[in-house]
């Protein structure tokens, strides 16, 4: 019985590391489309998030089944909802991605992010394409100090979407009302990205550790 148990412990982590895949894919094909307002692949990210969803699903299932059946204990009940929280982390960050790709279909053939706005976005890309692939690597690792190092690249994402109110707040600034909410809502998107990818790598440290405290801190607020 301990053995199927372990198996679908195990089930439980493959499925959380495939979605954590498809999201990393997600934010970097993402951002790739909004910098060239490539339409065809904006379509591929909102269609591709219909996989997480359902791997979500059924993950959530299989985790409510073990809850039920075996009634877990100490170390495995915290794997188990754990589990279940990161799953939720994730496809929501899956979410955050496919808001960017219809931004880039609904602003097409134009550009979403005006040239004045490119260098931030571009930095916006970056540090939330580090994070999505940090996120897979922390799945598959459990490493403490990439954990910590999530934290701080989502400081990075922190930083740049305050930028971006200086920016459309600037006297200099020349964008229309369309661009301005584009800006703002992209730039927030981008930001929660990275709030969601420190749930999950709270959620790990508190795996690894116990430390309710430093583990279960609530970065979706």
């Amino acid at each position: 019985m301990r053995a199927i148990f372990d198996q679908e412990l195990e089930q439980i982590g493959d499925d959380l590391l495939r979605m954590s895949r498809h999201v990393a894919d997600a934010i970097r094909d993402a951002s790739e489309a909004l910098r060239t307002a490539d339409l065809e692949l904006a379509q591929r990210v909102i269609d591709a998030d219909a996989k997480v969803d359902e791997l979500e699903r059924e993950l959530d299932e299989r985790c409510v089944l073990l809850l039920a059946r075996q009634q877990p204990v100490a170390t495995d009940l915290r794997t188990i909802v754990s589990a279940l929280r990161i799953s939720a982390s994730i496809e929501r960050m899956g979410d955050l991605a496919r808001h960017i790709a219809q931004v880039v279909r609904l602003r097409y053939p134009e550009p979403a992010v005006p040239a004045s706005a490119q260098r931030l976005f571009d930095g916006l890309a970056e540090a939330a394409v580090k994070v999505g692939t940090d996120v897979v690597t922390l799945l598959e690792t459990h490493d403490l100090e990439l954990a910590s190092a999530v934290e701080r690249d989502d400081d990075v994402l922190d930083d740049l979407h305050t930028q971006t109110f200086r920016l459309t707040l600037a006297d200099s600034w020349q964008g229309s009302t369309a661009e301005t909410v584009d800006v703002t809502l992209l730039a927030r998107f981008f930001e929660r990205f990275g709030d969601h990818a420190v749930s999950v790598a709270r959620r790990i440290t508190y795996l690894v550790t116990g430390d309710l405290v430093a583990g279960n801190g609530n970065a979706d607020g």
